[in-house]
């Protein structure tokens, strides 16, 4: 009775651990849940690697239980060449020689470039944060900041680089990774297949704030994209109601536009993030905070606290009316 209630307590045990292996399968940022054609070749070879794990791993534990299991006696040096060569030899090089064909049919695609005339976006990895630029063939690029938009089932080209140090651009459910290296010029094609929001993050540890260099993708319907791009390539609009134009105010008056672009306004600074349409974005701080009137609250009086090592000064200083105000207008910018 103890021996089976053991074995039940294993089971249970085990059937746990297994659950909460296979929920971190899942989520907007999962290779495991592929949004887009590259996610799923890359998530299909770790599949089919898995399962030649398995059978590696299969066959070692069954011959280690055949010969636990038998003495000494009854062994035949025939019957042990046998399984030696075929579960030593033959097996693993099978299993290691469709692997090796089934990855190498799949490396053309994930090096090819997209097509000629297919969206170009230039990431530039700061720290801690990144510098967004959609390019235009017949206009000056659009500039955001920590947030990516995306047409759904169309190829697109990312220019990579650093000014700092080794970067490295990931969005999971997308595609796969490439670094950002100083000095040089990297490439990724992303496609994504369906719609929805996804995180993406820095997969090389680039200092202080790695950890908090996240950004999200929102992959759209093409008309909605392109609604979307044409409204961030306007200008701000003016500030809304007696709080975002007090906000406006304070923005200008304590430096925010020396190191902040807000297209339409005096502030003109290239050094931060270009804030010309923040309010509109889906996080604050590279995909740390919600943005939402508090958390630009939040980030502006207490910057170091919220993201350590960032180069913005915090603006604790000012009063919390002025604060507020700013937030106001931060949301607004739309």
């Amino acid at each position: 009775m103890r021996r089976r209630a053991t074995r039940r307590v294993g089971a249970l045990i085990a059937a746990a651990v297994s659950a909460f292996a296979l929920g971190g399968c899942a989520g907007p940022q999962s290779a495991l849940a592929p949004a887009g054609h590259d996610a799923s070749s890359m998530a299909a070879l770790f599949w089919w690697m898995a399962a030649g794990a398995l059978v590696a791993w299969t066959g070692t534990v069954a011959l280690a239980w055949y010969y636990g299991r038998r003495g000494d006696g009854t062994r035949s040096r025939r019957r042990d060449r046998l399984l030696i060569v075929g579960a030593g030899v033959v097996v693993p090089t099978v299993a290691l020689t469709v692997l090796l064909v089934f990855g190498l049919a799949r490396l053309p695609r994930a090096v090819a470039r997209a097509p000629e005339g297919s969206l170009q976006i230039a990431v530039v990895g700061e720290q801690w944060w990144w510098r967004v630029s959609y390019l235009r063939p017949d206009a000056e690029p659009v500039v955001l900041a920590n947030e990516l938009r995306l047409p759904v089932g169309e190829p697109v080209q990312f220019r990579l680089e650093s000014d700092n140090v080794i970067h490295s651009f990931w969005i999971p459910s997308l595609a796969g990774k490439m670094d950002m290296i100083p000095g040089r010029v990297t490439w990724l094609t992303v496609r994504p297949a369906v719609t929805g929001i996804f995180r993406g993050a820095c997969a090389e540890y680039c200092g202080t704030s790695h950890a908090l260099m996240a950004f999200y993708v929102e992959v759209m319907e093409k008309d909605a994209f392109v609604r979307w791009l044409d409204q961030q390539a306007a200008p701000a609009s003016p500030p809304p109601g007696a709080a975002a134009q007090r906000g406006h105010e304070v923005f200008l008056s304590n430096g925010c536009g020396a190191c902040h672009t807000v297209r339409g306004t005096p502030a003109d600074g290239v050094i931060g993030p270009d804030l010309t349409h923040v309010g509109s974005r889906l996080s604050v701080g590279a995909g740390i905070l919600p943005a939402e009137p508090e958390a630009f609250r939040r980030w502006v009086a207490n910057t170091g606290d919220i993201k350590p090592g960032v180069h913005m000064p915090h603006f604790g200083m000012l009063p919390d009316r002025d604060l507020r105000a700013l937030a106001a207008y931060l949301s607004a910018l739309q």
